[in-house]
């Protein structure tokens, strides 16, 4: 497994990250229609584009199956190929994360209990809850950081 920063956001990058994306959100994002999900799909390549730090993770055939995006110190996005999943991609890419890119918060999908369980098992704890994401969605937000433990 090759864990790294990506400079060039190529739209073949971009297309195979989308896959990874739908990927996990089918896996993990049980609350949310297929119909919602095809919707939410749309917004995903400029995402992916704009983050500031892109780490992607790469299997033995160089093939993106795993990645995270953050802006200043917290994670906007990290999302891991169903059939990758609990094998402890998360955990470095978190754990790099906060090693190399200081980051200490993050905001996870209420309705998503297996990633905020994953992200106190990390040192996260939740400060804030929203009632809407931040699109004005009915899906509430737990906002979590880093706490000293």
């Amino acid at each position: 497994m090759k864990i790294y920063e990506v400079a060039d956001r190529s739209p073949e990058l971009i297309e195979a990250l989308i896959s990874v994306w739908e990927s996990s959100v089918r896996a993990t994002h049980l609350f949310l229609s297929g119909s919602e999900i095809l919707n939410i799909r749309k917004y995903v390549p400029e995402a992916v584009r704009e983050v500031e730090h892109l780490i992607v993770a790469d299997d033995e055939s160089g093939s993106p199956v795993a990645f995270m995006g953050i802006d200043n110190g917290s994670v906007e996005m990290l999302f891991i190929q169903a059939e990758e999943r609990g094998k402890g991609l998360g955990r470095q890419l978190m754990e790099k994360g906060i090693r190399d890119y200081s980051v200490n918060r993050l905001a996870v999908n209420e309705q998503n209990p297996q990633a905020k369980g994953f992200y106190e098992h990390m040192g996260f704890r939740v400060y804030r809850r929203t009632e809407l994401d931040e699109q004005g969605n009915p899906y509430p937000l737990l906002y979590m950081k880093l706490s000293d433990l």
